[in-house]
């Protein structure tokens, strides 16, 4: 009963879609024709063709939004994953519809109403999916329209996943119990294994989430089968679950699969050339904004105490090329610079250098490096002589979760105290 509510919700989604995608085009064409233009001449004017073709074209856009697996039921996509979705299908298609224009030598066809249509479908198609998430992650919280998931399993895993659907309301999961080894102590419990399928066989039970400890992991089949047998989906929570990448890729050798544990958007050449051109936009604009302000730091760093103004270290970068990481000098001139990490009662800084890297002012020459002001790992505190294993562990981080939007809030958490450090501010005599 429930598979069949959601499927006819799902189809009743698509089909608003559909009709917003409509809309916009009829507001579109209202805007541009009849409010700004006061003609009805044009071929993109209302009437029973345009009408067709903005079915058309929207039947396009559920399309690529279906190959785009949208429309998912899946409750773990979150609201950004569906407006990038939105954002891609609706401009693959605006581009669609642009060639399409061209080739066939529709002059007659505004454009003033395409783009406008193009930007209606967005921002109508987007608020409703945001409207939606409001709705439902208020319902979910007072619950209402929840998801009853087993857990098979009682160890570490099932009780992290478990930890992590309570602090996510959202998502509206609801835990029904827990089967597997002895533990009385886990709210929840149901028994062993052996009670399974009498619980699967139950209407309550929607979904079911195997999360084994490696010593279980023999019974993995056996629990699938079950699943299987009463048509209840079932997700598999790994035991390598903590070093399994957000976004692994799964190739095949024969009957062998081979999880790529390091594979990342930034492995795309079109994700890569979008980061690219991020970079050095943002660096070009940040060199040009902080000129003034890099100015003055020169001159404080030179007043501070003997030596260059600029600090070069040697960092391997992408491919294991080695560059020159630039940042301004904080320290006195010593041989220990070049090799030691800086530590946070260290006396071999300047008062102005303890300024500049409690600010993490002195950072800002990695601008010419073309790699932003900061990293993921430096706006969360980590920097100089700290936790190597946790740098390391928010910098794969990073990549494996690399997004525009990413880097922007790195660049506003830099600018807006993001990367301040944590480093006491002075710690030592100055020369």
């Amino acid at each position: 009963m429930i598979r069949r509510n959601q499927e006819f919700l799902n189809k009743v989604n698509i089909v608003l879609d559909m009709l917003l995608v409509m809309a916009a085009y009829a507001l579109a064409s209202w805007i541009w024709i009849g409010l700004l233009n006061g003609s009805s001449d044009n071929m993109a004017a209302l009437g029973r063709t345009s009408v067709f073709l903005s079915f058309v074209y929207a039947v396009g856009v559920f399309a690529l939004l279906s190959a785009l697996n949208f429309y998912n039921t899946n409750r773990t996509r979150r609201l950004s994953w569906k407006l990038r979705t939105i954002f891609i299908a609706v401009t693959v298609a605006v581009l669609i519809a642009s060639t399409v224009l061209f080739i066939f030598k529709l002059v007659d066809f505004s454009r003033g109403v395409l783009y406008l249509f193009y930007i209606l479908t967005l921002a109508l198609l987007a608020g409703k999916y945001v409207a939606m998430r409001l709705v439902f992650s208020r319902m979910r919280s007072r619950g209402y329209n929840l998801k009853h998931l087993l857990v098979i399993g009682t160890g570490k895993l099932a009780r992290q996943f478990a930890k992590d659907a309570e602090e996510d309301r959202s998502l509206g999961f609801h835990i029904a119990g827990f089967t597997g080894k002895a533990a009385e102590d886990l709210s929840g419990y149901l028994g062993g294994h052996d009670p399974l399928e009498e619980q699967l066989a139950s209407g309550d039970i929607q979904e079911a989430v195997i999360a084994l400890d490696p010593d279980e992991y023999e019974r993995i089949p056996e629990m699938i089968a079950a699943c299987e047998k009463y048509g209840v989906k079932y997700y598999i929570i790994p035991f390598y679950n903590d070093v399994i990448p957000a976004h692994p890729v799964i190739e095949t050798v024969g009957k062998s699969k081979l999880i790529d544990m390091r594979a990342n958007r930034l492995d795309s050449v079109g994700w890569s050339t979008v980061k690219r051109t991020f970079d050095i936009i943002a660096s070009a604009a940040g060199l040009v904004v902080l000129s003034p302000l890099f100015l003055v730091i020169a001159v404080g760093v030179k007043l501070s105490s003997p030596g260059p103004v600029l600090f070069r270290q040697t960092r391997v970068g992408h491919m294991k090329k080695t560059f020159s990481m630039l940042k301004f000098r904080s320290m006195r001139v010593n041989t220990e610079s070049e090799t030691a990490w800086s530590r946070a009662a260290d006396d071999r800084r300047t008062r102005f250098g303890a300024i500049l890297r409690k600010t993490s002012l002195d950072e800002l020459p990695q601008l010419i490096n073309v790699l932003g002001m900061t990293g993921w790992a430096q706006v969360n505190g980590y920097r100089g002589d700290t936790d190597i294993a946790e740098r390391v562990r928010l910098d794969i981080w990073y990549i494996d979760n690399w997004t525009v939007w990413l880097d922007i809030r790195i660049l506003f958490r830099t600018v807006f105290g993001g990367a301040w450090n944590k480093e006491r501010l002075y710690a030592g005599k100055d020369a």
